[in-house]
């Protein structure tokens, strides 16, 4: 599993031209499911997102985390980041988890998030094409891994 965040002012997911998700200040994460995660790795993913100490405390370091803060979490399924692209000049993505478990897996990451994060968690929709709007904050951008 793999997850893309960004800590955001704002951000938002439209498909078809209406909005399915939106959050004010928190993060933005995008979410690939890969073939071997399970129940650990989502478990872990969700402690990360929600512990992962990349906002500002009282001197302005990065020492608090989402769940310190109370923001919002907006989740994104995004399986292109799990693609192979070291060869050639087209991305691979047989190293992405097959459709149908990769919506299952994304939905139990959904799942246990807004469990441990009462505050928000919004969402893109799964095998949509989206349209993601965002501010990006400092920018501050991390890959996750479990």
């Amino acid at each position: 599993m793999l997850s893309l965040i960004q800590r955001v002012t704002q951000a938002s997911v439209s498909v078809e031209g209406q909005a399915v998700g939106a959050i004010g200040p928190g993060l933005l994460a995008l979410v690939a499911v890969e073939p071997d995660d399970g129940e650990a790795q989502f478990l872990r993913m969700a402690e990360r997102l929600l512990g992962y100490r990349i906002f500002a405390d009282a001197e302005g370091k990065m020492n608090r985390s989402l769940a310190d803060t109370g923001g919002g979490l907006l989740l994104v399924s995004q399986f292109t980041l799990a693609a192979d692209t070291r060869s050639g000049m087209r991305p691979s993505f047989t190293t992405a988890a097959p459709p149908d478990q990769a919506e299952r897996g994304y939905n139990r990451l959904v799942e246990i998030c807004r469990q441990k994060h009462p505050p928000g968690v919004e969402t893109g929709r799964f095998g949509a094409h989206m349209v993601i709007s965002l501010i990006n904050d400092g920018p501050v951008t991390f890959l996750l891994r479990p």
